[in-house]
């Protein structure tokens, strides 16, 4: 865990790569309680999802990046502002931005985090 979560404060999470991270947490915890024996027939099988988090006490890894990066933006946000993270957090590039859709940004991230959260219409700086 602490390998795939390297720098998760700062990640600004698309919805593959939140499926992404979730296939890859499945697919450990196969590893890890591989195989399961059913009992009616038997026979070894693989576990499902559902069954998966049951056995695994630990939250969904995409929960756990988000409320890290919510607590990261609190203490960014206490910084001075002399600070060169808080300046770049809080400061606006002066270039032109490119054609097409715009990338998704890691505020853009926060503001969809407070709202999952419950925290609708709340500036969080």
């Amino acid at each position: 865990m602490p390998v795939v979560l390297y720098g998760r404060e700062t990640w600004s999470l698309t919805l593959r790569e939140e499926h992404r991270l979730r296939v890859f947490e499945n697919r450990v915890l196969r590893r890890i309680f591989w195989p399961k024996r059913d009992k009616v027939t038997g026979e070894r099988r693989k576990l499902h999802n559902e069954e998966l988090n049951d056995l695994a006490s630990s939250p969904n890894i995409v929960l756990v990046i988000k409320s890290r990066r919510m607590t990261w933006a609190g203490h960014v946000a206490h910084m001075e502002d002399r600070r060169g993270i808080y300046r770049v957090l809080v400061g606006k590039p002066e270039r032109k931005s490119p054609l097409g859709r715009p990338r998704c940004r890691w505020e853009d991230n926060k503001k969809l985090d407070l709202q999952e959260v419950g925290c609708v219409g709340m500036d969080w700086i």
